[in-house]
């Protein structure tokens, strides 16, 4: 590869003589390509790059990277090429804190020549259960960044064939690090706006629209595997009296904690959704119509069971329910609105109760 450097002017130095700066192609013509890779919305390639090509960029024997957890502050191992064990879980709450949490906590990059004799912070031999595995003392953790926000950290051991790592080296990191930062902040934003595209603002249960992608899945899967699903549609039970009465504040409550109670009754596999407004949908795959039902008596009974409390108003609340089994050659919308004829049925029979929806039924 050419070692040819690019020489110009230098901007700084306008009107004061002539400055002269340099850039070297050949690293130029790698760090690029390198950009470009890690430039994209897949977590697997940019750690692929973390672990294996930035490494051999810097002529370096070992290299991890975490991701960020911000629910519980706990860094997860997403990808590393050391031959051995290393930490998979590091909490940023750690007392005293690991070299990696410091990294994350003060956003800067921490260079350590030697580890025993680091100072700022010591790192003593109880946080270095994995010391062996290392063939010198030297490392680099870079605090991964998009937005002056955390959202991982890389590490970079063992610099092999010099003293350690070269001031060229950790610019290069720096930079490096600020692109793959960058990358993985719009990896989880990019995630962020897809979860809220499917999901209810309200609840947080899916939407009308997702309901309707899982359910075309889910049929899919039943044609494929032989197997029936069951749908359940439910109903809040005068939702337009509490409305009127306390507000649509208290409504709005209602339908929360009715949402709420109806994941309580569900299983992990199964998926409920808002219907629309006082309406919600539960998928229930590869379920027999009297496990159907099972879990219908069961959600009725839930949410009758307690009052949802407003200020300091009790305020009863039940539900009516819909259900039916189905196979593969129903239709989504067939699926849909023959379990809501039986939730109308429910309605029409006093409310508070499930029915099940019967073939002849018009």
């Amino acid at each position: 590869m050419s070692n040819k450097k690019v020489m110009g002017r230098s901007s700084a130095n306008s009107g004061k003589g002539i400055g002269i700066c340099s850039v070297d192609v050949s690293l130029l013509e790698e760090v690029t390509p390198l950009a470009h890779q890690i430039n994209c919305l897949d977590i697997h390639r940019i750690a692929t790059v973390c672990v294996r090509k930035i490494p051999r960029l810097l002529n370096t024997r070992l290299a991890s990277l975490y991701i960020l957890d911000e629910t519980n502050d706990m860094l997860h191992l997403q990808k590393s090429n050391h031959p051995y064990l290393i930490n998979k879980i590091v909490s940023l709450n750690q007392n005293p804190p690991t070299v990696m949490a410091l990294a994350a906590k003060i956003k800067k990059l921490i260079h350590i020549n030697n580890i025993e004799t680091h100072n700022q912070p010591p790192v003593k031999k109880s946080q270095r259960p994995y010391a062996g595995n290392y063939q010198t003392k030297n490392c680099v953790i870079v605090p991964l960044l998009c937005q002056d926000k955390v959202v991982g950290v890389l590490n970079l051991a063992d610099k092999v064939g010099q003293a350690g790592f070269t001031r060229e080296d950790i610019a290069l990191v720096e930079l490096l690090g600020q692109i793959v930062g960058a990358s993985i902040g719009n990896i989880t934003m990019f995630e962020r706006i897809q979860h809220q595209a499917k999901t209810d603002g309200l609840t947080g249960l899916v939407n009308h629209k997702a309901f309707y992608e899982i359910l075309e899945k889910e049929l899919w899967r039943s044609k494929r595997y032989g197997e029936q699903i069951s749908l359940i549609m439910v109903d809040v039970d005068n939702l337009k009296h509490v409305n009127d009465n306390f507000g649509h504040r208290a409504g709005d409550k209602v339908i929360v904690e009715i949402s709420s109670r109806i994941r309580e009754s569900i299983r992990q596999i199964d998926t409920a959704a808002r219907y629309g407004g006082d309406e919600f949908a539960v998928i229930l795959p590869n379920t027999s119509l009297t496990d159907a039902v099972v879990v219908a008596e069961r959600m009725v009974s839930i949410v009758a069971a307690t009052p949802v409390v407003w200020r300091k108003d009790e305020i009863p609340i039940s539900i009516s329910v819909g259900l039916g089994q189905y196979g593969p050659e129903d239709t989504p919308d067939d699926i849909a609105s023959k379990s809501d004829k039986a939730l109308y049925t429910a309605k029409q029979s006093g409310k508070n109760t499930f029915k099940v929806f019967q073939p002849n039924q018009k």
